[in-house]
């Protein structure tokens, strides 16, 4: 099966009460892992590119190891840029062979965002590739992406619908108390999501796809693993699953999960390292990282995106 747009997963995942999950890729084997686990939990399945993946992996490399996966299996996935900064880099994707692609302008006026927006998706719509745009700002880091607490910024329902109307765009992320990266929250609070917001935009786009970003749930088994080899991330906190899957039951129709593979990886990693002192054959050690991998995308599938066995 070729490379899809999001457009009917998402129309499937809306009527459905499911989500897609849209996982970074980053290199060849957290690649294998996500395709392989939505392959075997006939899930659809976006893999989506940073700036800083397309910077480290280079572009050419990401495309073809997309296309090695779309070659080996036969459910549908987007390929998908992850916040682009701007008009050129989103048209570089579009025609560099991505399906789908974000313009994240949201740091920008309201205005300033519409344009930019309506820019994007006026050239992607004529390349036959679907946009997804930004309202609100998330707090923390995520590779180019990076946001003090204090300048994070709810998404206003109010402008909503003039946002989606002015820019044509196909889908909206929304900042409803998410944030980038593995310390969402500090010790002692306690993580909420704002559903009382994705539900006011909910019933002002109805039927419209809304998306989630900085949506790791940083799972403690694997933070505990990389402490007791070494790590020192004993104060990373992410986002309750059982939040994750109410948002996806609704209008939420794409939740992206980056931190959470990264763990993964190391967990699997280090845990080599500590047993293994001896190997130094990057394909055992790496091995391990993407059997973590693996597992924690077919755990997400089931558990809190709801879309295995939805194609």
């Amino acid at each position: 099966m070729p490379l899809v747009t999001s457009e009917e997963m998402f129309k499937k995942a809306y009527g459905g009460g499911y989500a897609i999950g849209a996982f970074n890729v980053n290199n060849m084997e957290i690649v294998q892992a996500i395709v392989e686990a939505a392959d075997e939990l006939h899930s659809p399945v976006i893999l989506q590119a940073s700036a800083g993946a397309r910077k480290y992996a280079k572009p050419a490399y990401l495309k073809h190891l997309v296309e090695a996966a779309v070659e080996t299996t036969n459910i549908p996935i987007v390929l998908h840029l992850d916040h682009g900064a701007d008009y050129a880099t989103c048209k570089d994707c579009v025609d560099g062979g991505f399906t789908s692609v974000m313009i994240d302008y949201s740091s920008h006026t309201f205005e300033e965002n519409i344009e930019e927006s309506k820019r994007v998706a006026d050239y992607a719509h004529s390349k036959g590739v679907v946009v997804e745009a930004e309202l609100g700002t998330l707090g923390g880091v995520e590779d180019d992406v990076s946001v003090e607490a204090d300048k994070a910024m709810y998404t206003d329902p109010d402008q909503v619908e003039e946002f989606v109307k002015k820019t044509g765009v196909d889908s909206l992320a929304i900042a409803i108390g998410t944030s980038h990266g593995a310390y969402k929250f500090k010790p002692g609070q306690n993580p909420k999501l704002r559903l009382d917001i994705l539900a006011e935009v909910a019933r002002r786009l109805p039927g419209f796809p809304i998306v989630l970003h900085g949506s790791s749930s940083v799972p403690q088994e694997y933070v505990k693993i990389i402490n007791e080899n070494g790590g020192a991330l004993k104060d990373a906190i992410g986002i309750p699953e059982e939040q994750l899957r109410e948002a996806a039951k609704g209008a939420v129709c794409k939740i992206n999960i980056d931190s959470d593979l990264r763990l993964g990886m190391t967990a699997g990693i280090r845990q080599h390292m500590v047993e293994h002192p001896d190997h130094f054959d990057p394909r055992q050690y790496v091995g391990d990282g993407r059997k973590y991998v693996k597992d924690i995308v077919a755990h997400k599938i089931r558990e809190v995106l709801g879309s295995d066995g939805k194609i």
